[in-house]
């Protein structure tokens, strides 16, 4: 192989390294903002138990009447 066919190759791999490099930091950021998205679900879903759960079911006694 001539030298400038092993430039060549050279500066591919330097290229694609940077790129996997660039890619990865892609990936784990992504990766944080999932983990971050599931965590403020498990939150809102366990809000919305919370309300649910504070409500009386079937005693309508302490129910305000719909013209309030």
């Amino acid at each position: 192989m001539s030298e400038e066919r092993f430039i060549d190759l050279e500066s591919r791999l330097a290229h694609q390294d940077q790129l996997l490099h660039e890619l990865n930091d892609v990936v784990t950021s992504q990766q944080a903002k999932i983990m971050q998205l599931e965590e403020l679900c498990r939150s809102l879903i366990d809000r919305v138990n919370a309300v649910g759960d504070g409500s009386p079911d079937g005693d309508p006694g302490e129910e305000r009447p719909p013209h309030y």
